[in-house]
């Protein structure tokens, strides 16, 4: 049976359909009313009952409340956006609320130096974790488009992080370095050659369970031109619209690193501010910023403050710099801020005087 045979309106409708060949339900919706009155004849009132008709017919899932969300949520049954990545560090997933969104493009920008690529490293091992303990038992594609792959910081990571599992002995023994695959793409073309073609195939086969680009700013800036910036943006578009398909199909969390790029403006309130009587915002333009789920602003400072871990041997480690970590926006997060530093063995959250928030 057709599906239009289904619908609730006069015979003299559906007659009308199947002449014109319109027995999908699907493709009625997709017409507008112009079109379905020149290619069935029929008047627009009649137009107007058929896809009301057609709208009544179709499943319609389960509606709630924010109440309801919230509700949820606060009782501990679960979370609307599903299980989330762990950082790796107790603070920083407290602070973001369990850690990295598993669907959708979560984007970390700042400046150079300022810990974005040290982030990305860590989800990498968090991320083969097992659900327990906030990874999703799975392995990461690191896709590289600037310098060269940090594959000793990568090492050293992973030692540490071998060296924390060998410390638990109901944990299950995890080969971190073989869970890692590196991708090199030169430049745009090459890009779109992985995310459209390799990534998908790789993923099908259910190992890999985190993307990172590292970083997607870095050859747009380059190949594109002050006067192709709407070649760019359409260019910025597709790519987020495959990742956000490729993350939802596979429900991966999607990890993009991004550049910052100076406010002009005379307007201290135009941009974000470092600390520093200037003023960043993250580049790309509102072609990006549009496809992004969830967007972490890392920056540097030039104090020093003291770890709060020990050295393994008993000897008090160095003073690190301090870093700051800062919701931009997010479904589910205020704009707040978190200190952070970099140490041999991590990225860890740091706690003075709590946490700053806006």
């Amino acid at each position: 049976m057709n599906n239009v045979d289904r619908l609730e309106v006069h015979p003299r409708i559906i007659a009308a359909l199947k002449k014109a060949k319109l027995t999908s339900l699907a493709t009625l919706l997709c017409m507008s009313a112009a079109d379905l009155e020149r290619a069935t004849k029929l008047s627009f009132f009649d137009i107007a009952i058929l896809l009301k008709a057609v709208s009544y017919s179709l499943p319609c899932p389960p509606m709630r409340t924010a109440l309801s969300l919230y509700n949820i949520q606060a009782k501990g049954e679960g979370s609307p956006w599903g299980h989330k990545l762990s950082l790796g560090c107790q603070i920083l997933d407290e602070f973001l609320h369990g850690g990295i969104l598993k669907q959708g493009i979560t984007e970390v920008t700042g400046e150079s130096s300022c810990g974005k690529t040290q982030i990305c490293l860590q989800l990498c091992l968090t991320v083969q974790l097992p659900e327990e303990k906030g990874g999703l038992e799975g392995g990461a594609v690191y896709i590289s488009t600037e310098d060269v792959f940090p594959s000793k910081r990568l090492h050293q990571l992973t030692q540490c992080f071998a060296k924390n599992q060998a410390s638990h002995p109901s944990a299950v023994k995890i080969n971190f370095s073989d869970n890692v695959f590196i991708e090199h793409a030169a430049d745009v073309d090459d890009l779109r050659n992985i995310i459209n073609h390799r990534l998908p195939v790789l993923l099908n086969r259910g190992a890999i369970k985190l993307v990172v680009i590292d970083s997607i700013a870095a050859l747009c800036r380059v190949e594109y031109s002050f006067g192709e910036t709407s070649k760019r943006a359409n260019v910025l578009r597709s790519f987020g619209a495959q990742l956000h398909k490729l993350s939802a199909q596979y429900a991966i969390p999607v990890v993009c690193v991004n550049q910052v790029s100076d406010v002009i403006q005379s307007d201290k309130n135009s941009g974000i501010s470092d600390g520093k009587q200037r003023s960043v915002i993250p580049a790309l333009g509102m072609a990006w910023s549009s496809m992004v789920t969830m967007r972490l602003m890392l920056s540097r400072t030039e104090q020093l403050i003291q770890p709060l871990n020990q050295a393994l041997d008993g000897r008090d480690i160095d003073p690190v710099i301090k870093r700051r970590l800062r919701v931009i926006f997010a479904p589910h997060l205020p704009n707040s801020t978190c200190l952070f530093y970099v140490s041999g063995d991590g990225v860890h959250g740091y706690k003075e005087n709590h946490q700053e928030r806006e």
